[in-house]
Parts: structure tokens; C-alpha cells; sequence
């Protein structure tokens, strides 16, 4: 017994270390957090509840929290993004909103359109929610410099560091990689939202390793565990199947897949977080 002390003592230690490469929760008790673009609603592949842009009410029947709208693609505007932000209020969820940042434009004018659109869509849709979370979502061949200036942009229009989305590719890595200091500081006020869909890819098997290959963040603040790509002539869904975050292909009992991401806290940190990093527009 006394050989089997020190194991046992040591048995917690393991677990938390095991845990934390997951996260401060699993999956099952992380806040769901719903975002969609002009792609949304996806097509039917099984029986179960729908959702329209303008009524969620199966999402959040299915416990999704907030939703995360698409505003615009570049010099794309998205046409659906107001009546998702009108549909996500009616069912009481937080409000959020992201820019696609492509390269070949400069982080001024697409920080002014992501901005401008907001406003339009907030003065002309009637909307009662007084903030809305930023979030830049950046193309994978964007440079390390329009990352930053587009993050800095915002920053000094609104006094909000939005929150950053990046997809699991080499490609940003890299270019992350050779940052410069300014750059990278700028990026790391920014919390951090990855895309991780698989444990497969040798050294970025969970989240932890995930963050820490970007060079700059060594935390995150949600986790798209489930993302939805058009294959083989249907919407394909992946999602993360491993440790704590062993996640169902569907979101609840919808007939549909949809995006989908968990945050990194409890109920009442979500909140908090959503409040820091949301704009009064």
C-alpha cells in the first residue's frame, strides 16, 4: 500500500495536465457558441429541428448561447448577417459578428466597411442589444502586417482589441512565425479563437499545442470544435472526437450540421468576456 502512495498521489497531477491541454472545461459544461454566414442554414440531412436566420429558436432550445454572424468578405457584403443578429435577439442570445480580412486590401478600408456595416445594420434593423462582439477572421494568406494593422485599426476606431479567428494552417503559422515583435504584441492583446477538428496532426493535437504553434498565444478564448466543409456535392461535417471534447456530429437534434464552438470558461466568464470585447455601436 505504501508503494502505492506516491502513484496516487501523482494520479490528479497527470489528469490535470491532461485536462488542461483541453481547456478549463469539457465539453459537455463549455458555453456553445453558434456562428454562420450567407452559407447558413445548410441543407437538410436528417430528421430533426430546423432554424431559419430569423427564427433560432431551435438553437437556442439546444443550448447555443451567442451567436457569431458573418458581416461582410472583404468588399463582399453579407446579406444574412442582419437577419441573424435580429433572429439571435429575439431568443435572449449574445450578439457577435466577425469580418473576413482578405489580403490585397488595405486594414484601413476593410476595418472602416466592417465597421460602417454594423452601424447600418444596427440604425436600420432596430436592434435593442447595445454591444456587439468584433471578430476578425483572417484569410489564410494574409501578412503578419495586415493582421496587425487591421486588429490596430479597430482598436482605435471602437477602443475594443477584437477577437482574432484563425483556421489550423501552416500557411498563417508561418507567416505568424516571422512577425515582428510590434506586430506580434499588437496581435496578443487580441484573445484567440481556433478552428481544431481533428487530434490526427502530429504536435497539434489539442488545443494547448495548437495555440502555442502559433507563436503568440499560449491560451484561447473559444474553440471551433466543429466546422462544416462543402464536399462531394454536400455539406461534410468535422469535428473534434478526442479527450474531453469527444463532440456529437449535429449540434443537439438538428436536422442539419451547422458551425459550431465551445468557450473556454464558465457561463458567467462568457458574459464577461463578450462584454470586454464588444463594440457599443
Amino acid at each position: 500500500m505504501n508503494r502505492l502512495l506516491p502513484l496516487l498521489l501523482f494520479l490528479p497531477f497527470l489528469a490535470s495536465c491532461s485536462f488542461s491541454d483541453y481547456g478549463k472545461v469539457s465539453y459537455s459544461s463549455a458555453p456553445k457558441v453558434i456562428n454562420v454566414s450567407d452559407w447558413d442554414p445548410k441543407e437538410k440531412q436528417r430528421s430533426g429541428r430546423s432554424y431559419s436566420p430569423t427564427d433560432q429558436s431551435a438553437l437556442k432550445a439546444n443550448g447555443a448561447q451567442a451567436l457569431i454572424a458573418r458581416c461582410a468578405k472583404g468588399g463582399y457584403i453579407d446579406r444574412k448577417c442582419a437577419d441573424f443578429l435580429v433572429g439571435a435577439e429575439r431568443q435572449g442570445m449574445l450578439l457577435g459578428t466577425y469580418y473576413y480580412v482578405l489580403p490585397g486590401e488595405s486594414a484601413s478600408s476593410q476595418a472602416g466597411r466592417y465597421l460602417s456595416r454594423l452601424r447600418s445594420i444596427k440604425s436600420s434593423r432596430g436592434l435593442r442589444t447595445s454591444k456587439v462582439l468584433l471578430v476578425a477572421d483572417f484569410d489564410t494568406h494574409c501578412s503578419a502586417e495586415l493582421m496587425a494593422g487591421f486588429v490596430s485599426e479597430i482598436h482605435q476606431r471602437t477602443g475594443i482589441h477584437p477577437v482574432v479567428y484563425l483556421e489550423n494552417s501552416s500557411t498563417i503559422r508561418n507567416s505568424l512565425r516571422y512577425a515582428s515583435p510590434s506586430q506580434k504584441a499588437k496581435l496578443k492583446r487580441c484573445p484567440y479563437w481556433l478552428a481544431l477538428y481533428s487530434d490526427k496532426n502530429t504536435g497539434l493535437e489539442t488545443p494547448l499545442k495548437l495555440a502555442h504553434a502559433s507563436g503568440i498565444w499560449h491560451d484561447w478564448a473559444m474553440w471551433q470544435y466543429g466546422g462544416v466543409f462543402w464536399q462531394g456535392g454536400r455539406s461534410k461535417i468535422h469535428n473534434y472526437r478526442a479527450g474531453s471534447w469527444k463532440t456529437p456530429a449535429y449540434f443537439g437534434n438538428l436536422d442539419r450540421p451547422i458551425e459550431r464552438s465551445g468557450f473556454n470558461g464558465s457561463q458567467s466568464q462568457l458574459h464577461s468576456f463578450w462584454n470586454k470585447h464588444s463594440w457599443a455601436w
